[in-house]
C-alpha cells in the first residue's frame, strides 16, 4: 500500500478472473487478468487480505488517465468468498 502526497491510501492490483458463462447457446470459459485500484478506506481494508484470496469485487472502468484507452477497475467494495459460511463484507 502506498500513499497519495495528500495521505490517502492507495492499492493497485491485478485481479486474475475466471468463470464460465453461456455465449449465443454454447458454454465459455473467461480467464483473464485486470488492472484494479483502491482508494481511501477500501485500500486499507483491501491491503489486510492475504494475497490469494477470492473476492467477489465491486466497481467502475475507468481509463488509466484522461489520454489513455487502457481501462483499469476502480475498486469501491468487496465481499471475500466463503463456502457455506456468511461472507464479511468490505464496502465503502
Amino acid at each position: 500500500m502506498r500513499h497519495t502526497p495528500a495521505g490517502v491510501p492507495v492499492v493497485e492490483a491485478q485481479i486474475r478472473h475466471r468463470s464460465d458463462v453461456i455465449e449465443a447457446g454454447a458454454p465459455r470459459t473467461l480467464e483473464f487478468v485486470v488492472n484494479a485500484i483502491a482508494l481511501g478506506p477500501i485500500a486499507g481494508k483491501l491491503g489486510r487480505e492475504r494475497l490469494g484470496a477470492q473476492l467477489d469485487l465491486s466497481g467502475f472502468l475507468a481509463p488509466r488517465s484522461r489520454r489513455s484507452s487502457k481501462l483499469v477497475l476502480h475498486l469501491t467494495g468487496y465481499q471475500r468468498q466463503f463456502e457455506g459460511k456468511d461472507s464479511a463484507e468490505g464496502k465503502v
